[in-house]
C-alpha cells in the first residue's frame, strides 16, 4: 500500500454519496418533460402523434393506426411484450378507445390544439379533458364553467362520469378513471360506452338456454311448444286435431286428382264399353257359357 508508487484512496473516494432527492423545481421540470413527450409521441409506436388520435380509459393518447396495427393478427406467434406492457390489457378492440377530436389552429407552419371555448392551448401546461362518447376535447376549466350536460360542439349528451382527463397526473383523477373502467366492465360496457363483445355472447347464450327450456311436446307428426301452450293436455289435444285435419286434407287431395279418378269407375266395370280403351282401362271378360 505504500512506497510502490501507487496512490492510496481516501474514504471519500471509496464511499459513494447517496442520490440526492430532487427538489420541487426539479420535479416539476421532470414532470413537464414527461408530459410534453406524452402529448407529442405515441407510446405504442414512438412516432409523433397525428390525427386521428385516440385515447384509452386511462386518458393516454395513441395514434389510431398504431392501435389498429397492434390489434391485427401478427405473423409471429410471439406477442410484442413491450406493447402489451404499454396498453396493460386496456385495449382489446376499437371499442376500448375513443377518437379525441381536437380543435386545431395554425400559426404559420405550426399547428396547435386549443380549447374551442377558452382558446387556450391544450398541452402539458393545461389540464385538458374530452367527453365520451363524442370525443371533443376542452380545457378542464371550461367544462367546469359550462356545467352542462351536452357537448357545446355537437350537442351530444354526456354525464359527469364520462369526462375523461387527458394524460392525468393527479392521483384523484387517475383513481377516478380506474374506478370508472371497473364499473363499465362490470356493466358489460367498454370505454366508448359500447357493449363489450363478451356481453353479447352471454346474451346469445341466454337466448339459447331459453330455447332449450321450451321443449316441444310431440304427439304424432305435429308438435306444440310448451312455451306457446302452457297446458300439456291442451297442447296434446291440439296436436291430435291437427293430425286429423292433415289426414282429411290428404283424402280430399286424393279425391280431387283426375289422373287417379280415371283409373277407377263408380258405376262398375263393363267389358263391352271398355274394348276401345287403353291397356289401363281395358278389362278381361269370360266368354258366355251356352
Amino acid at each position: 500500500m505504500g512506497n510502490d508508487g501507487g496512490s492510496i484512496p481516501t474514504r471519500r473516494e471509496l464511499v459513494k454519496n447517496a442520490a440526492r432527492a430532487l427538489n420541487n423545481t426539479e420535479l416539476k421540470a421532470k414532470l413537464l418533460e414527461a408530459q410534453t413527450h406524452a402529448w407529442n409521441t405515441c407510446p405504442l409506436s414512438n412516432r409523433p402523434l397525428a390525427a386521428p388520435i385516440v385515447s384509452d380509459s386511462s386518458g393516454t393518447l395513441f395514434n389510431k393506426d398504431s392501435i389498429i396495427e397492434y390489434l391485427l393478427p401478427q405473423d409471429s406467434d410471439v406477442a410484442d411484450k413491450e406493447k402489451d406492457d404499454v396498453l396493460q390489457g386496456k385495449v382489446k378492440g376499437l371499442r376500448d378507445v375513443v377518437e379525441v377530436k381536437f380543435t386545431i389552429t395554425k400559426e404559420g407552419k405550426e399547428e396547435k390544439r386549443i380549447c374551442p371555448i377558452t382558446s387556450k392551448e391544450l398541452g402539458p401546461q393545461t389540464k385538458a379533458v374530452y367527453l365520451v362518447p363524442c370525443g371533443h376535447a376542452f380545457s378542464e376549466v371550461a367544462i367546469k364553467e359550462v356545467k352542462g350536460d351536452v357537448c357545446v360542439e355537437c350537442n351530444e349528451p354526456y354525464t359527469a362520469e364520462n369526462i375523461i382527463s387527458i394524460l392525468p397526473v393527479a392521483k384523484e383523477d387517475i383513481d377516478r378513471l380506474s374506478k370508472r373502467a371497473e364499473t363499465l366492465k362490470a356493466s358489460g360496457l367498454t370505454h366508448s360506452l359500447k357493449k363489450a363483445p363478451g356481453a353479447k355472447k352471454r346474451k346469445k347464450g341466454e337466448n339459447a338456454e331459453e330455447k332449450t327450456k321450451a321443449k316441444p311436446i310431440v304427439e304424432g307428426t305435429k308438435t306444440a311448444t310448451s312455451n306457446g301452450i302452457k297446458n300439456s293436455a291442451t297442447a296434446s289435444l291440439t296436436a291430435k286435431v291437427l293430425n286429423e285435419q292433415e289426414e282429411r286434407n290428404k283424402r280430399r287431395k286424393l279425391a280431387q286428382n283426375e289422373n287417379l279418378k280415371s283409373l277407377f269407375s263408380n258405376t262398375g266395370y263393363d267389358a263391352q264399353k271398355q274394348k276401345g280403351g287403353d291397356f289401363m282401362t281395358r278389362g278381361f271378360s269370360l266368354p258366355k257359357t251356352k
